[in-house]
Order: structure tokens, then C-alpha cells, then sequence
């Protein structure tokens, strides 16, 4: 039994009012309510500070809640909405994100069973192998070490583990086998987490890296990491990613 909530700010720099652009006749938020809905979650949240998303939700029956603006993180909204909705300590809540209409449902469901089959985690989350060249070494492009468990040991912007022999020259390929993965923004938590999470003291890893999950990790939370064997869809994050959304959700209801 798990809860979705899905945190949605009207404000974006490159999209604004990005959570009800249109897709295939519903807002973006709401498609991406439909996706966590098909994953089998118990219950479906949009958590926003802009009225105008909580009509829009509302319009087409997803629920919603009025959060504070002035949240730091999205953690923090999250945490907020959790209270809000009385959920219980060892609750499970999975975080999607509102721009991402094209994830896959049952990769919500499965991060929600992974923390729940992980009783010392606090979050789970994912990540997918690197195998692109260029991807291995964009700093934009998280990675995530693990240990023999699939606990998470660090988050970066850097190409970790470094492999010290094969990158002393200039790199033509990744050597095989080396465990480099790229981590995937969604995240299962449990509540009393959720709870906790706002009281923490920013890391200084966290604020050199600009990776709000190391806060966990230098408090001594531990996160579960499920390896997936493909790349999750991307989230919108310009007009070409939205109209790559609008189409694939045009050919689909073409043939449904």
C-alpha cells in the first residue's frame, strides 16, 4: 500500500504554468495523476501552492492540496502534504514528479515495494546503467555508487567510481563491467522520513553537489537503489520535450 504525491509549481523558467500545459486534452499534471494511478497506488495527490492547479486537477477528479510557497525543496512540499493528509509514520509515499506524463506505472509500484521490502531505508529510488560515453562524464547527469546491497553510497556529479587505469588516457569506450550508473529522480519515502526531513541541517555536500538526497546520507538515512534495465522516460523540461509528450500521447489515442 503506497500513496502518490505529486508536487507542482506553477512556476518554470522555461514553461510556465507548466502543470496544465495541454496534452491530447488534459493538463500535463493530470496525465501524470492518470500514470500513478495506473500503478495501483491507494491514493493520488497533486501537492501545488497555485490555486489555478488545484482547479485544474480538480476538473478532472485527481485530488489536491494547497501547500506553502515558500518550501525550500520539494521534499519539504512533500512533507507538508503528508501532514496534511494524516498519514500514518510508516506510510509509504512515492514522489512523481508533475512533468513527467511518460513514466512508466509500474515503475512507481516498484519503488514503492522496494522500500517496503527494505525495512532500514528510509527512501528508495532508482537508477539505470551508463553506457553512453558522453553521459558518463556530463556533469549534469547524476550517478549513484552502491554497495553490495543496493544501498546507495554516494550521489554525484562526477564520474564515480573512476576508473583510475582506463581513464588515464583519453577515453574511446567504458570498460566493461565498470558499475557506473546513472540515477533516476524518483523516490519512495517513508513518512516519518517525510516528517523528520525538514529539520535537517543542510549538508555541505549537498550544497557543493546540488543534490538535495545527500542530506540523507550525511544524517545517516540509508536509501535503497533499484537498478532498472532501460532508461525511464524524461520529464518536460522545454516546448520540444512537450511536443514529443503531445505526439506519443496523439499516437496512442489513435490506436486505442
Amino acid at each position: 500500500m503506497f500513496t502518490v504525491l505529486i508536487p507542482a509549481r506553477w512556476a518554470s523558467t522555461r514553461l510556465p504554468g507548466k502543470p496544465l500545459a495541454d496534452i491530447a486534452g488534459k493538463p500535463m499534471v493530470v496525465r501524470v495523476a492518470e500514470r500513478a494511478l495506473a500503478s495501483g497506488a491507494d491514493r493520488v495527490v497533486v501537492a501545488t501552492d497555485d490555486r489555478r492547479i488545484v482547479d485544474g486537477a480538480a476538473a478532472h477528479g485527481i485530488a489536491a492540496v494547497m501547500t506553502r510557497a515558500d518550501h525550500a525543496t520539494g521534499t519539504d512540499r512533500l512533507a507538508e502534504a503528508a501532514q496534511q493528509l494524516g498519514l500514518s509514520p510508516q506510510d509509504i509515499v512515492v514522489n512523481v514528479q508533475g512533468d513527467e506524463p511518460l513514466l512508466e506505472p509500474a515503475l512507481i509500484r516498484r519503488i514503492a515495494e522496494v522500500l517496503a521490502a527494505s525495512p532500514d531505508a528510509a527512501i528508495a529510488t532508482a537508477c539505470h546503467p551508463i553506457t553512453d560515453l558522453q553521459e558518463a562524464f556530463n556533469p549534469n547527469v547524476v550517478k549513484v555508487t552502491l554497495d553490495h546491497r543496493n544501498y546507495a553510497l554516494y550521489f554525484s556529479r562526477a564520474t564515480i567510481p573512476w576508473a583510475r587505469e582506463a581513464f588515464a588516457s583519453p577515453v574511446r569506450a567504458l570498460p566493461a563491467e565498470l558499475p557506473l550508473y546513472r540515477h533516476y529522480g524518483l523516490y519512495a519515502y517513508r513518512v516519518d522520513f517525510l516528517a523528520r526531513y525538514p529539520t535537517l541541517a543542510s549538508a555541505p555536500i549537498e550544497r557543493f553537489e546540488a543534490l538535495e538526497q545527500l542530506r540523507a546520507l550525511w544524517h545517516g538515512y540509508r536509501i535503497v537503489v533499484e537498478i532498472t534495465k532501460g532508461t525511464p522516460a524524461p520529464g518536460i523540461d522545454t516546448p520540444a520535450d512537450l511536443e514529443r509528450a503531445r505526439a506519443l500521447y496523439a499516437v496512442q489515442t489513435a490506436s486505442d
